[in-house]
């Protein structure tokens, strides 16, 4: 498997064509890209994943009653940044089924074959006028094959600060396979997955059973392994688009081939979510919380938790101070039935407590590793086998004055 960072993402698949431009969304009349569209000529199986907050934007649940069939096919993903079309009642329904409709009729396919996202601010109804002649500039970008890779990665952004994408290709012995993703996300992150939008495509031929298994599979060790701020989205979705143009087909009876199909998955999920973190809003730390020796994951997930969503904790990584205390406080408050004698603790892998006993003399080394841009905890409990990941950051003063007010 060879992988990419960065590059074009989702045109790397054979066969799948991006556009992205600015209709104004927001009104500001800024130049910025705000809607883009995903298009293959060729039908794709689909799978996806979506926010399991009880309250979800119109997008979300105009997508989901698409995929509720079985057997569906889809041509294209419309997406547009600025406006959330959350909280937007009957209207927002209505307007996301236009978004959806409106990209059919220029892309001449189905109503039923294109999926909807939006993202950015809750309650507030969309332009309608704008965004259907953006969907016809857009839709003429696609018609006419434009290279517009970079272009959807902009036109999908809110507060991030840069585009996120990544790709891995794989020889198979039957033909090469690619997969491609882009994502969107920097605040309200705090799984399951995010205020997030992740758009995936894939050239292998996969039946949309054997999609929908293996992205929870990959979201699960991925985007629902992140924290920014303890929010959760009304918008979050993972979108996973498959043309079969490398005409290689993935079939969950073939393990070799369908154990690689997944492990490229994975690789690009947990890229992006990864990206995720790093552009958080405001933040200046990558830290990955790492939980051992726990009676069982789910307690260890728990934990991990605890510690990436304590404000106190995230503070002091902001403040490069080693409080060890914080972490293990928060660790405590998880009530997993740890026993603090039995603790051990690491920052990187230089120690701070053994068996509960706090090794000072290697105080001045823990300084150094928090004051770096990206570092790792370990908490071992020393209880069971139980373990889980958390990618995590800090809590600055920047992020409090950003959200201040929208």
């Amino acid at each position: 498997m060879k992988f990419f960072e960065n590059g074009d993402g989702l045109t790397e698949p054979r066969g799948f064509f991006c556009a992205g431009i600015h209709c104004d969304v927001k009104g500001k009349r800024d130049g910025k890209l705000d809607l883009g569209i995903v298009y293959s000529s060729k039908p794709c199986n689909a799978a996806a994943v979506f926010t399991t907050n009880d309250v979800k934007a119109a997008p979300v649940l105009y997508s989901q009653s698409l995929l509720l069939n079985k057997n569906a096919k889809f041509h294209a993903v419309i997406a547009n940044s600025g406006n959330a079309n959350a909280c937007t009642g009957k209207q927002g329904l209505a307007d996301s089924k236009k978004m959806g409709t409106e990209t059919a009729r220029h892309l001449k396919v189905r109503e039923d074959e294109v999926l909807v996202c939006s993202t950015g601010r809750i309650g507030v109804t969309l332009p309608m006028s704008r965004i259907t002649a953006g969907i016809r500039d857009a839709s003429e970008d696609i018609l006419g094959e434009f290279d517009g890779a970079q272009a959807f990665q902009e036109a999908i952004l809110t507060s991030d600060t840069c585009t996120k994408s990544c790709s891995v290709k794989i020889n198979t012995g039957r033909g090469e396979i690619s997969i491609g993703g882009v994502v969107k996300g920097a605040g309200m992150i705090e799984p399951n997955m995010a205020t997030m939008l992740a758009f995936i495509t894939t050239d292998a031929a996969a039946e949309n059973e054997f999609l929908k298994d293996v992205l929870k599979k990959a979201v699960d060790r991925s985007f629902n392994r992140i924290t920014i701020d303890g929010d959760m989205s009304t918008n979050d979705s993972v979108i996973l688009l498959a043309n079969g143009n490398s005409g290689v087909e993935i079939a969950g009876d073939d393990k070799k081939l369908s154990d690689a199909f997944y492990q490229g998955l994975e690789t690009v999920c947990q890229c992006l979510a990864k990206k995720c973190v790093s552009d958080g809003e405001k933040v200046t730390k990558l830290v990955t919380v790492c939980i051992r020796g726990t009676h069982t994951n789910e307690e260890a997930d728990k934990v991990a938790r605890c510690i990436s969503n304590s404000l106190l904790v995230k503070s002091s990584w902001f403040g490069s101070d080693p409080n060890w205390g914080r972490v293990i406080d928060a660790a405590g408050y998880a009530k997993v039935g740890l026993k603090f004698e039995k603790i051990d603790m690491f920052y990187n892998q230089v120690p701070v407590l053994r068996k509960g006993e706090p090794i000072e003399s290697n105080k001045s080394q823990w300084k150094e590793i928090v004051s770096k841009r990206t570092f790792n905890i370990t908490v071992d409990l020393n209880l069971g086998d139980g373990n889980a990941e958390i990618w995590t950051n800090d809590l600055s003063e920047e992020y409090v004055n950003f959200n201040k007010s929208e």
